[in-house]
């Protein structure tokens, strides 16, 4: 009969019961059913503890112990690959495991170039920012500022659109020219903080002309005087004070659209602009000329203005 085991059952080879010659109790299905289930849970616990990593175990780190030199150089070779975000990943590897380096403070300012190059642009400034914070007046800072400006700036949107980011980059470019005059990234700088500044002076008159073609004059108002105020240098102020001396003659307050008009006369005499706003007071009975107490006055006097 072969060889039997505990209470007279046969048992196979390897010790495991035979499920279909049950132990002593022929004839009871119900046993058999059970065995094939215990011995499937025993089956599965076995791979299961064995083969952990087949079932999403925990993925077992491998800490890098090479030198940072050679992860450094490992980086430099991803940037001439253009496998950008790979490089700021092992720029970063470098500060994280050997902050003590010679290469680690370089590699925090590598790996905020990596991520603008890999479009990343938020790690990028975090990047950036933090190196600005490790290492202030350090021979990189300069870049560290420049790739701050540079991400805010080619994420920036029509002026028709919010310009929270190119207010942003625009204070980004001043820091840099501010505290680097003599960068290397200044020229551009300068020419990319005339554009920034048109380009928010622009988005103020479209926002401007919108309300004065609803009528809303007061909120017009507000958005040719910071024009005005904060963009004199922008092709745009030319239009901005004309729309002045539109909407203050609209609200009857004929001292201030007087005022709007003389200034513009004054410094762009061969505006279309000014002629639009000479007309426009002609019509009304007044015309340009200055009135002491104006705020247009003395913000154009105060930026060093003729008024």
């Amino acid at each position: 009969m072969g060889e039997l085991g505990l209470r007279g059952g046969p048992i196979l080879r390897g010790g495991i019961p035979n499920p279909v010659e049950p132990l002593g109790a022929k004839n009871r299905p119900g046993f058999v059913r059970l065995s094939f289930i215990v011995l499937g849970l025993a089956l599965s616990a076995s791979l299961l503890a064995g083969c952990g990593s087949w079932w999403g175990g925990k993925k077992e780190i491998v800490e890098n112990n090479d030198p940072p030199d050679v992860i450094y150089g490992k980086a430099e070779t991803m940037i001439n690959k253009g496998s950008f975000e790979e490089a700021a990943k092992q720029y970063e590897e470098v500060d994280i495991n050997q902050p003590y380096s010679q290469e680690a403070r370089k590699a925090i300012v590598m790996a905020a170039f990596a991520y603008y190059k890999a479009g990343k642009y938020d790690e990028a400034i975090s990047a950036a920012d933090r190196y600005l914070t490790l290492h202030p007046g350090t021979a990189e800072s300069d870049l560290a500022q420049n790739i701050i400006a540079m991400s805010y700036y080619v994420q920036i949107l029509d002026p028709k659109r919010d310009q929270t980011t190119a207010r942003k980059a625009l204070n980004a470019y001043e820091q840099l020219l501010q505290r680097y005059p003599n960068s290397r990234y200044a020229a551009e700088a300068e020419n990319r903080v005339r554009i920034l500044r048109d380009l928010l002076a622009a988005s103020e008159m479209t926002v401007g002309r919108y309300y004065l073609r609803h009528n809303n004059y007061l909120a017009a108002i507000n958005r040719f005087r910071v024009v005005v105020t904060d963009y004199q240098t922008t092709e745009q102020v030319e239009e901005a004070l004309m729309r002045l001396t539109e909407a203050y003659m609209a609200l009857g307050i004929v001292n201030e659209a007087e005022t709007a008009a003389a200034v513009l006369g004054h410094n762009f005499p061969d505006s279309k602009w000014y002629n639009h706003a000479y007309t426009l007071l002609q019509q009304n009975g007044a015309q340009p000329q200055e009135h002491e107490g104006s705020w247009i006055t003395q913000t154009w006097r105060g930026n060093g203005k003729p008024a």
